[in-house]
């Protein structure tokens, strides 16, 4: 008894210590994170102040190479300070109003730096320079407050959770929303780009829930047995959607539908994936055939990969005027190696739908356009973006250069002005 007894208490012992260790452990790794997130924010205030002198030290030269110089600091410190404010828990929309507002003053100057229109520079820094002085004010003003809850990581947190939305922070969010949209208004093409995002050219009616579930049930009939939970997208989501998890035996997953029309956004299932039996024809085979399940018919093969257990193959829309292939609006499907099995679809860029303005392909003399080790082994009319939210008419190009070691690259020529938006190294 006496022995039982020793041996509980030990073991009650033993437990204590180690409860304790894991308590100094948790601790010990809180202060630690703590300590990162705290030096990410002193960073980002000192660099943020960097920032703004570097903005205002740009309005005070005539000289093109003095501009020149500030210029390149504006556009390396704000990537600095948008690395800084990306790793540290702020709340996410007011990170992506930063993000967003300091990759837009880097744009600027960038594009300044090349193209030389100092004057334009001139005329829009002096008030964005100011309103840079508030921001960082108002940013120190909440980082010494976070200090005064004496760098406690859990009542951050709680501050600059969103659902908890009264924060030291609220200010600086408020401030930055309204300099974003005085600062730097949309252009038409950017302003054109964000309805695309947020899908505001989906004229389709709502959907209730359960006509959403009969839409999964028909798109894949493999789960319509399976046990189904319905959650309406949040308030704060780009657009409403509903999210449908199920559980069927072996199978887990989730499908998103937008509750305008209830079209496919997201498809993703687990389950154990047994040894390769279908070889690359039969999967493309079965992705055709998923796809006629799903009700696209509009779009082309792009590309294939694939791991030990999947494949994923990339379709894109094909547009019907001149049958040139759009990669912004894409689909990408995973399929199962041993039966073919959907096992995930990314549908959101093919809802995305690109608006194509009327453009005109002129040809190109190949043997003059590129030097005469160069041959051509393929020409590809397709959409593509051109860096300014405009998707341009190009031809992309599969070219071989001859040599002692011949390489291969892809070039992508805007098929109007033949102007070269990209030129990649294969092989």
């Amino acid at each position: 008894m006496r022995t039982m007894l020793a041996i509980l208490t030990a073991a009650v012992i033993g437990l204590g210590a180690y409860s304790i260790h894991l308590h100094g452990e948790k601790a010990s790794l809180q202060r630690t994170v703590l300590a990162q997130y705290t030096d990410k924010l002193t960073d980002a205030s000192e660099k943020l102040s960097h920032l703004q002198r570097a903005v205002s030290q740009s309005l005070l030269f005539q000289n093109d190479q003095a501009i020149h110089n500030e210029l390149d600091s504006v556009w390396r410190l704000s990537s600095d300070v948008r690395s800084s404010i990306s790793n540290i828990p702020i709340g996410q929309e007011l990170s992506n109003q930063w993000l967003s507002y300091l990759g837009r003053l880097g744009d600027e100057a960038k594009k300044t730096a090349k193209t030389g229109d100092y004057q334009a520079w001139r005329e829009k820094m002096p008030q964005i320079s100011t309103n840079l002085q508030s921001l960082s004010d108002e940013w120190s003003a909440a980082t010494v407050d976070f200090y005064k809850n004496n760098g406690k990581m859990d009542v951050w947190l709680r501050q600059v959770d969103q659902k908890n939305p009264n924060t030291t922070f609220d200010n600086v969010q408020k401030t930055l929303k309204d300099y974003s949209e005085k600062d730097f208004p949309l252009t038409l093409s950017e302003s054109d780009w964000q309805k695309k995002i947020e899908l505001k050219a989906l004229q389709d009616s709502v959907i209730t829930e359960k006509e959403a579930l009969e839409k999964v049930k028909n798109m894949f009939p493999i789960i319509k047995d399976a046990t189904f939970t319905v959650t309406r997208s949040s308030d704060t989501a780009p657009y409403p959607f509903y999210h449908i998890q199920f559980h069927q035996g072996i199978r887990l997953g989730y499908v998103d539908l937008t509750e305008k029309g209830g079209h496919l956004l997201s498809y993703l299932v687990e389950r154990p994936v047994d040894e390769a039996r279908l070889s690359q024809e039969e999967i493309m085979k079965k992705a055709e055939e998923h796809l006629k399940r799903l009700g696209i018919n509009d779009v082309a093969f792009v590309e294939s990969r694939e791991n030990h257990q999947a494949w994923h193959v990339t379709f894109a829309r094909v547009h019907p005027g001149d049958k040139a292939i759009i990669y912004a609006d894409g689909i990408q499907l995973k399929l199962a190696k041993d039966t073919g099995e959907l096992l995930g679809a990314n549908a959101m860029e093919y809802i995305q739908e690109e608006t194509i303005k009327q453009q005109t392909a002129k040809p190109i003399d190949w043997k003059t356009f590129f030097d005469k080790d160069v041959k051509v082994e393929e020409v590809k009319n397709i959409y593509t973006d051109n860096g300014q939210y405009e998707q341009r008419l190009c031809y992309e190009v599969i070219a071989v250069r001859d040599g002692q070691s011949p390489e291969t690259f892809r070039i992508v020529i805007d098929a109007e002005n033949h102007n070269v938006l990209k030129v990649e190294y294969l092989t």
